[in-house]
């Protein structure tokens, strides 16, 4: 038995997202969505319950592009197609998988079939499918980075390209795309952010009202899913309605200059990169328009289009959570007003943000839903005081602020890893720069075109070759290996104990943490962070690709307390031991930002030196191969050299904080030194 999909209109609340899928059905020309939001709030459900509410579409028959009757694509592989009437079949939803290969997303050419016969066999990938659809994109900030560039290039420019080696098909691929994410569990770069059309964030609602509303709807959905449907199914219909009407009037909206000043006005007021998002305001603006049944655009549309189009594509400091400030939005509006609005009163479904209900008004309330036992997730805590008594040390001193980031020095692994793609350790990756050739293993991806030739060249006249093409067989085939970089692991072990504890001090130790995350952000690496205080070290923030977790963790750590320095090792230790066993690929890079110095904790027995313990907690990690940097944070015309005895043990580098910075004096990248034993095996 089919599944029956959760209906659009059941859905509870989120009106922000569903005025956004909306409005990119009525108008696809705006961009796709971008969800961010915390798990468990439906996101996925509504996704694909909007497949539902779009019209039926016309394709020709047998083509693999989905080909319109009435004007189909000229350069279709499956082409060239004559007059045909065509058939109907619902709008696709197609699922790009985090895990997806490139030839699932773009398409596959059959390479042996090109060079032996040139014929271009072409096997469509997920973009082809969603050619006049949605492609979703669950967890789109893991999705690898070429991916991304392909599908938001893809997004674009409305075609996709495959090339191999000289041979290339091209097939067109206009879709309506959706991204949603977890914020948690890393972001998306910038550039990448700013060519999705608009953004939203969602969030399980409070009000017990609400989420006993959003339980109830789900298991009556789950008990009867037919019957369930059934009930919605006028609003489902008044729904998909509205969007062909929207649709039809929408090439009679009309977009003053009045309005389009206040559209150049307000991107400018917020500093935004370019001009995507002055279009991509306008579009949404005239949609919004043609949704309520306008033929005006209206400052309030406007107003409603930079709140969903401008979020993530103002200027903002590093690790700011995107948002706009509406005051000032409403003060640049009101600043660049025209005199002459249209005073045309609203259309018959201008009710609310999402609109489209049996009474004209706004949805009503709608529903997947969170589990009713979650609750919001928490704060990050503070690092516990340490406790009173004989040898406790200072008290605990409040956190103190970060230093303005800077741009440090590049560190990597020393070697060649397989970890996934990114941009810090050289790497066999799938892109970069070709270094030699290889049997292939499985389906071959990347044509090795010399390697594959020379090996087929001395069988030319055993096998008969008359003509001029090159008889090849597959185990002719050679597959490219290439060089490209890796994310690693940065793994943060900071002191946070009193002897860093000047307000001075510990302002440019966070300052310089602070600058290492971001460069972490830029090289998409998962982090870690482990701090040492007291008695004892903890897990300040578990290995994840959320950067901004580990920010958000440094800004709130308070100082105070006794030095130990071996428990902070012992912690990292067992960090990486439990992360390699569940990344093995990933190669971990240790920073530990210290001034060296030791003194007793919890696991300090009576009479044990800190100094030796912390030493003996170095050569754990230097035995495994770590590879590791000190960030020496000693101050003072008297330095003792402690963090660079430390570095020695743990077989790795030394670099003060004015060293770290790219624009110091000693300002060549610098290469953390592994252990000798663990450079050779990974060369």
């Amino acid at each position: 038995m089919a599944s029956v999909p959760y209906p659009f209109t059941a859905v509870v609340g989120m009106d922000d997202m569903r005025l956004s899928l909306l409005l990119n059905a009525v108008s696809p020309g705006i961009g796709g969505v971008l969800v961010r939001g915390e798990k468990g709030t439906a996101k996925s459900t509504l996704v694909r319950a909007l497949s539902a509410l779009l019209p039926a579409m016309g394709v020709v028959a047998d083509c693999r592009f989905s080909c319109a009757p009435e004007a189909p694509d000229s350069e279709c592989p499956d082409g060239p197609h004559g007059p045909t009437a065509g058939v109907s079949r619902p709008t696709r939803l197609v699922e790009l998988p985090v895990g997806a290969s490139e030839d699932r997303l773009v398409g596959a050419l059959d390479i042996e079939r090109a060079l032996a016969e040139g014929v271009k066999a072409f096997e469509p990938g997920l973009l082809a499918q969603a050619h006049r659809g949605i492609l979703y994109v669950d967890e789109v900030n893991l999705l690898h980075d070429h991916l991304v560039d392909l599908l938001l290039d893809a997004a674009a420019m409305g075609s996709s390209y495959v090339e191999r080696e000289g041979v290339s098909v091209r097939h067109a691929a206009r879709f309506l795309l959706v991204g949603t994410m977890n914020p948690e569990e890393g972001e998306l770069r910038p550039q990448l952010l700013d060519r999705f059309g608009l953004t939203v964030e969602v969030a399980a609602s409070r009000e017990p009202e609400q989420r006993v509303e959003v339980v109830r709807r789900r298991l009556a959905f789950e008990d009867d899913q037919a019957a369930f449907a059934a009930r919605w199914a006028d609003e489902e219909r008044a729904l998909r309605e509205r969007i062909v009407a929207a649709r039809e009037l929408l090439p009679q909206v009309v977009l003053g200059d009045a309005v389009l000043l206040q559209i150049a006005a307000t991107c400018a007021a917020f500093e935004v990169d370019g001009m995507r998002a002055d279009i991509v305001m306008a579009r949404t603006a005239t949609a919004l328009a043609a949704w309520a049944g306008r033929t005006v655009v209206t400052s309030e549309d406007v107003r409603q289009a930079a709140l969903l189009a401008l979020p993530h594509r103002r200027r903002r400091a590093p690790f700011d959570a995107p948002g706009l400030d509406e005051d000032k939005l409403d003060e640049t509006l009101e600043q660049f007003k025209g005199e002459d609005e249209d005073p045309e009163p609203d259309g018959p479904g201008d009710g609310g943000p999402g609109g489209g209900g049996p009474d004209g008004g706004g949805i009503p309330p709608q529903g997947d839903a969170p589990a009713a036992e979650e609750t919001p997730a928490p704060a990050p805590e503070s690092t516990p005081a340490p406790q009173g008594g004989p040898g406790a040390g200072s008290g605990e001193r409040a956190a103190v602020k970060a230093t303005d980031p800077f741009r440090t020095k590049m560190l990597s692994v020393p070697g060649l890893g397989d970890g996934a793609a990114g941009r810090r350790s050289r790497a066999r990756t799938e892109h970069g720069r070709t270094t030699g050739a290889t049997r292939p293993r499985g389906a071959l991806t990347k044509l090795h075109l010399a390697a594959t030739v020379q090996a087929a060249a001395p069988h030319q006249k055993a096998r008969g070759r008359t003509g001029r093409g090159l008889v090849v067989r597959r185990d002719d085939l050679r597959q490219a290996t290439r060089e490209g970089r890796e994310g690693n692991l940065v793994l943060f072990v900071v002191d946070a104990s009193g002897s860093m504890a000047a307000r001075q001090r510990m302002s440019a130790v966070k300052g310089a943490v602070l600058s290492l995350l971001l460069d972490a952000y830029q090289r998409r690496d998962k982090v870690g962070l482990v701090t040492f205080r007291g008695k004892d070290a903890e897990i300040a923030l578990p290995p994840t690709s959320s950067v901004d977790a580990a920010a958000a963790r440094l800004e709130q750590l308070p100082t105070g307390g006794r030095t130990p320095l071996s428990a902070g090792l012992l912690k990292a230790h067992d960090v990486l031991r439990v992360e390699r066993l569940r990344d093995p690929s990933r190669r971990p890079l240790l920073v530990v930002v210290t001034d060296g110095r030791a003194t007793g904790g919890r696991a300090t027995g009576a009479g044990a030196d800190p100094v030796a313990l912390a030493a003996r907690a170095a050569r754990l990690h230097a035995a495994e191969g770590t590879a590791a940097v000190v960030v020496d944070c000693e101050s003072g015309p008297v330095r003792l050299g402690l963090a660079g005895n430390l570095a020695r043990e743990l077989g790795g580098t030394a670099v003060t904080l004015d060293e770290l910075r790219a624009d110091s004096i000693a300002g060549l990248v610098r290469t953390v030194q592994g252990n000798h034993s663990d450079a050779r095996r990974a060369a």
